[in-house]
């Protein structure tokens, strides 16, 4: 049928309205599909598998945002006139479905309740989580509202799969670019600020660039999102006073230095450094030469640059990284192309040898590259200055929507299931095990995950009684209310140690 708009209603139906539809339209009528006497639906939502080589962990993110969303948005619907609702309803449905005996009645019976008669139970935020082990689970807290646990299925994926994907991905970076530290000898703070968020401009709106942003920053402090860091403020509240969620420094781009002249580009430099004349500021570097910035404009204002109190950064972003950060080959000998931008700020500037007897530029001047920055090129990058004496983290890596946003639901094949139900009052273990394909089957019974003796996440199917004692999930939404809430500091805690857990597990795997 055609979805006509529906416009007799007041605003705060349709907002209510709005909220109820927040699930796939096959949905609507799952309340009359059921065996009748269903009770209670409980479910999970889980990483099946991956399709990136040689990860098989996730790390678990974004839910409580979720759940306080879920509640502010649904608290519309409560405070709603409910005949008009209703009667919203209906007709939306109508629309949707055609003449149908859907009804409104199980919107009435719900509104009437006043809260969301839900229980969701979860991993701690930051968990590393190997694939396959579940990170929550939802159930019903009063039977006549079994029906809801997978109306939100929907918008519970759309809302988790992201955060999720996004804290792996930057997981995955962050425990590169640690390794590569420590083997170079670096400072190992340098690394929170050595993987910088660009992605923004790329994400899919303002939603999932928070969402995104703020998973970024469970491994890095270096952003320029700034909706993640108010995502997080209202979100994962109560991180200790002087707690540094996310920063970035003053930096151009390339409207402002094209509003100047190519002919005198070093003028435009030095007023950028008379501008700021102490601190960070990165300058954009190759709106034409690059290689005329690095070998003429740098050496002319070389001075000024290692007598101000901070660091001026060169920002290069074309071109492929790897070769315009430690140089091209396939360039004449000698040449700046040959030679690569970290090399001439060293023939520049000099520096240090640290203990390791890896360089480290002068710290007044520095490099960052933020343009189709990925796992495997800051691996490629970080491996090429090293074996050129460099200290890892001479570079600052800028991870965009080339990063960010070249991923889906599937990426890690996260999806949400029932595996338990009860009818009539007797409680029933389901499963889905479709023959085609095997990678779908989902767990089957009540759930818990408990840590084996290695210290690593493991699913324990059909779980009950004393297994039960011993889940690592526990409830943090309850009847409307979110319960046990952490702060954006604690889920960073957990990621670290929980991380450590899992290396250490897969280490001893691997040697027992």
């Amino acid at each position: 049928m055609t979805i006509e708009a529906t416009t007799m209603y007041r605003p705060e139906t349709i907002a209510a309205l709005d909220v109820l539809m927040d699930t796939d339209a096959y949905k609507l009528d799952h309340r009359r599909q059921y065996p009748a006497g269903t009770e209670y639906v409980y479910s999970n939502l889980t990483a099946r598998g991956s399709r990136i080589p040689g990860v098989a962990w996730t790390a678990f993110f974004g839910l409580q945002a979720y759940l306080r969303d879920l509640n502010q948005r649904w608290s519309v619907f409560f405070a709603a006139d409910v005949d008009e609702v209703c009667r919203a309803y209906v007709d939306r449905v109508t629309q949707v479905l055609g003449p149908n005996d859907v009804g409104a009645e199980h919107i009435r019976q719900l509104h009437a309740y006043g809260r969301l008669p839900l229980r969701v139970r979860a991993l701690p935020e930051g968990a590393i989580v190997p694939v396959g082990v579940p990170y929550l689970t939802v159930e019903n807290t009063a039977p006549e509202f079994f029906w809801l646990t997978n109306y939100i299925e929907t918008e519970m994926s759309a809302a988790l799969w992201q955060p999720i994907t996004s804290a792996t991905t930057a997981w995955r970076n962050r425990t590169l670019l640690d390794a590569r530290a420590l083997d170079s000898g670096a400072d190992p703070a340098a690394v929170d600020w050595q993987g910088h968020d660009f992605s923004f401009r790329g994400m899919a709106g303002g939603a999932a660039a928070a969402a995104s942003g703020a998973a970024h920053l469970l491994a890095f402090t270096g952003t320029d999102c700034l909706p993640a860091l108010g995502w997080v403020d209202r979100n994962y509240p109560g991180s200790p006073e002087g707690t540094v969620i996310g920063g970035s420094v003053p930096a151009t781009e390339h409207s402002v230095m094209c509003a100047g002249t190519q002919d005198d580009e070093v003028a435009t430099f030095a007023r950028l450094l008379d501008l700021y004349p102490a601190g960070i500021v990165s300058i954009v570097s190759d709106t034409w030469d690059l290689w005329h910035v690095c070998t003429g404009i740098l050496p002319t204002l070389k001075e000024t640059i290692t007598a101000r109190a901070g660091k001026v950064v060169i920002r290069p972003d074309s071109g492929d990284p790897e070769r315009i950060l430690c140089g091209d080959p396939q360039a004449p000998v000698g040449s700046p192309a040959n030679k690569g931008v970290v090399n001439l700020l060293w023939e520049v500037f000099g520096g240090t040898v640290n203990a390791a007897g890896y360089r480290e530029l002068d710290p007044h001047i520095g490099v960052i590259y933020g343009d189709s920055i990925t796992h495997d090129r800051a691996d490629a990058i970080t491996a090429n200055l090293m074996a050129q004496g460099y200290v890892s983290t001479t570079p600052v890596l800028g991870f965009g929507s080339y990063t960010y946003q070249y991923v889906t639901r599937d990426t890690f094949s996260i999806a949400m299931k029932a595996t338990w139900v009860q009818v009539d009052g007797r409680g029933r273990d389901i499963a889905k095990a479709p023959v085609t394909d095997p990678g779908k089957r989902s767990a089957r019974g009540r759930l818990a995950v408990v840590r084996d003796e290695r210290g690593r996440l493991t699913l324990v199917q059909g779980a009950a009684g004393a297994v039960e004692t011993t889940d690592a999930m526990r409830t943090v939404f309850e009847d409307g209310v979110v319960v046990n809430p952490v702060s954006f500091a604690e889920v960073r805690a957990t990621v670290r140690r929980d991380w450590a857990t899992y290396v250490a597990g897969e280490e001893d795997a691997r040697h027992g």
